[in-house]
């Protein structure tokens, strides 16, 4: 399994950034690797809403289904997901702050490779660092994105 936990101030009230991170149809803005949106189950997001979504990486595009399995609104939401081959993932995105102060945004990834221990070592090696620059990129966009406004 990797694991990746990145970070970052934004210079916006806690529910501005809320709003973005959970509309789907603002992935494309924020997101370095998502390349479509296929569904939402409902709207506005629920605990038990789905999505899928196209993400690239490495000039490979894989499908990824999204279940919300926590929602606790403005600060906290938990994404699980199902990918190729029985890969799976977990999102947790993690809003802090309030009067007058940035916003703290943490955000975790837990990705656990099809085929077991082989797999996992498989995958450290072809994805690498990958994951967490990636992150720290989309991390990077929102806050500009975000300050931009």
């Amino acid at each position: 399994m990797s694991h990746v936990h990145v970070n970052t101030e934004i210079a916006a009230p806690v529910q501005r950034v809320w709003e973005v991170i959970m509309d789907p149809d603002r992935l494309g803005d924020w997101v370095t690797i998502h390349r479509k949106l296929h569904s939402v189950s409902q709207r506005p997001l629920r605990e038990g809403a789905t999505m899928d979504q196209t993400l690239r990486m490495h000039g490979v595009s894989f499908r990824v289904n999204w279940r919300l399995v926590h929602l606790n609104a403005p600060q906290q939401a938990d994404w699980e997901g199902r990918g190729p081959a029985n890969s799976r993932a977990r999102i947790g995105y993690r809003l802090s702050g309030g009067d007058g102060q940035p916003t703290v945004f943490d955000y975790t990834n837990e990705f656990t490779a099809p085929g077991g221990r082989l797999g996992n070592v498989a995958s450290r090696v072809f994805v690498g660092g990958a994951s967490e620059r990636e992150a720290q990129r989309s991390l990077a966009r929102l806050k500009k994105l975000l300050e931009s406004q």
